[in-house]
């Protein structure tokens, strides 16, 4: 998700995370719904709750500044929160592979805490775009 494309000349990487990001609306929220899997597998690898969190925190900065036109996508770009994720894995990981069948009952909800909070964050975007799309086509409608 964000190391796919090599820019030839500056060997600068972006990946599909950026490039999804494109789509107004529906990319920043396409993209964090995938970037689930690694949180979830976060949990299968008993990482401790406070990595969780960052892991969350990295989401949630993602989608809320990606959310921004063009600045979001080069945020996106430059940001690279799965990559960021994926070594904070690597490194908080507390069982093998392996061994890394299923968390606790504490740290499924604990994910789920996370990921519903994601989720709001999401439907609350929405409802605030629509709101000041709402708002702007009234304004020149002039009524």
């Amino acid at each position: 998700m964000d190391d796919l494309f090599r820019v030839p000349v500056l060997g600068w990487r972006f990946g599909l995370d950026a490039v999804i990001g494109l789509i107004p609306g529906f990319g920043d929220t396409a993209s964090s719904l995938v970037s689930f899997y690694i949180l979830v597998n976060a949990v299968r690898y008993r990482v401790p709750k406070i990595t969780l969190l960052r892991m969350g925190l990295i989401y949630a900065l993602d989608y809320a500044i990606g959310s921004l036109p063009v600045v979001g996508d080069l945020f996106d770009a430059w940001w690279k929160s799965n990559q960021r994720n994926l070594d904070l894995l690597r490194k908080r990981a507390t069982v093998s592979a392996d061994e890394a069948s299923a968390g606790s009952a504490s740290d499924w909800l604990f994910v789920g805490g996370i990921i519903a909070v994601l989720i709001g964050l999401a439907v609350a975007s929405i409802f605030i775009s629509v709101y000041l799309a709402y708002r702007l086509l009234e304004f020149l409608g002039g009524s």
